[in-house]
């Protein structure tokens, strides 16, 4: 939650729900070892939606390990998970950035039906899934130039 809290409280520092919430998040180990941190990016996005009470779109699929202080790291399964995504309906996907010569793996009739966004930090992720939806709910305010930076390659 180190990264959740971080980020709603530059993107809105009157947000207190991380203060007041009490969150057990509690992922059971499982039968394959590394299935749990792929969610990483997905489970701070979750949490984040649950703070500012900010549906994520539906058309969008994100996965990627994530550091106490938002790097993003690489998973495995890349090509695996992009068919399994775009076979679902999902026109967006979010990758880690060290993950792009796995994406070179997918066939080209599936890349080309995706807008792929490639992330470093989940600095990177936030304004890809909540940008637009927060720059219609506050306007002018300092969401504004968040979105505004990334407006020409959010998801459509």
């Amino acid at each position: 939650a180190v990264v959740s809290t971080q980020s709603t409280g530059e993107i809105d520092p009157k947000n207190t729900f991380f203060k007041r919430a009490e969150i057990h998040l509690h992922v059971p180990e499982g039968a394959t070892p590394k299935d749990g941190p792929s969610a990483g990016i997905t489970i701070v996005t979750a949490l984040l939606s649950l703070a500012t009470n900010t549906a994520v779109p539906p058309n969008i699929a994100m996965t990627g390990e994530v550091s106490l202080n938002g790097k993003v790291l690489p998973v495995g399964g890349i090509k695996e998970k992009i068919i399994a995504a775009q076979r679902s309906g999902i026109t967006c996907v979010i990758l880690p950035n060290a993950n792009k010569r796995d994406f070179d793996d997918v066939p080209d009739f599936i890349r080309k039906e995706l807008t792929v966004h490639f992330v470093e930090n989940y600095r990177d992720v936030y304004p890809v899934v909540f940008g637009q939806i927060l720059l219609q709910n506050f306007g002018d305010s300092k969401l504004r130039k968040v979105t505004e930076e990334v407006r020409n390659v959010a998801c459509e």
